[in-house]
């Protein structure tokens, strides 16, 4: 736990821990955690050359966090699409401009709240079965066995499902922003009466291939590696408890949110 090594320095010392002592040492946890994260990253870079030996398993877990995700990249999808068309329809309603519906949609989607929403789900879904999944096999001694034999833990288990991910988040975006724009066009046209015609012709004219559609590419395919990365790391790092693993499933959603947004800034940043 966070200041824990503080806190037992201090009790064997015979002396009670401070406020700013205990804050001291949750810095100086969090920057440890830092360090080991950096560490791990890049021993699944290592790794990776000996891990296209192991195809097989790339590609089923790349079914297992993709597809298998896609029931809720769909359905949410679609109503987060649904309410951007009633939200903003009524909105730009206020300044004459609905037919520019499809456009400001496209461009909500493609560049910002498709690739987050669609890591903030992967991250829920995906992300805590890997933690679990892995951090069982620290508990179940399954990682030790595979040193025993000679396998290589981070080039079998971690590396394909840290492949996976960066394969499997851009997908999933790209089907979430599809989906999205459908339900913007199921309010927009078939409900709110918006011509058919200039909903679409406004999106296209306006929606860029290079400047709109790939910078969400590139920005759901970095925040794909960022929540794997922590996924694998608090799953391979737990306490071998079933206790440890429940924190450690806790601290990958938790994690895998705040970067998440916080890398979508600095992406935002540059890419604009």
């Amino acid at each position: 736990l966070p200041g824990t090594r503080l806190r037992r320095r201090s009790r064997l010392r015979g002396g009670p821990v401070s406020a700013a002592s205990r804050r001291l040492g949750y810095v100086a946890d969090a920057l440890a955690q830092v360090g080991d994260g950096g560490l791990f990253f890049l021993a699944i870079l290592r790794a990776l050359p000996a891990s296209l030996r192991y195809l097989g398993e790339t590609v089923r877990q790349i079914w297992f966090v993709g597809a298998m995700s896609l029931t809720i990249i769909v359905t949410c999808g679609l109503f987060v699409g649904m309410v951007l068309g009633l939200q903003l329809y009524h909105t730009l309603s206020i300044f004459g401009g609905t037919g520019a519906l499809g456009t400001v949609v496209a461009l909500s989607l493609y560049r910002e709240l498709g690739p987050v929403v669609t890591a903030l789900l992967f991250a829920g879904r995906a992300g805590t079965s890997i933690t679990a999944e892995i951090g069982l096999m620290r508990a179940t001694d399954q990682l030790a066995a595979m040193e025993m034999m000679a396998v290589d833990p981070m080039a079998y288990v971690v590396s394909p499902r840290f492949l996976a991910g960066i394969v499997a988040m851009p997908l999933l975006a790209c089907v979430f922003n599809s989906l999205g724009s459908a339900g913007a066009h199921v309010v927009g046209v078939t409900w709110l009466g918006l011509d058919n015609g200039t909903f679409w012709s406004n999106m296209t004219a306006n929606v860029e291939l290079w400047d709109d559609v790939l910078n969400g590419v590139w920005k759901s395919a970095a925040f794909g590696a960022v929540v794997t990365l922590i996924a694998t790391f608090q799953g391979y790092t737990t306490p071998p408890t079933s206790e440890g693993v429940a924190y450690a499933t806790t601290r990958t959603v938790v994690a895998s949110s705040i970067l998440t947004l916080a890398l979508d800034f600095i992406l935002t940043a540059f890419l604009m």
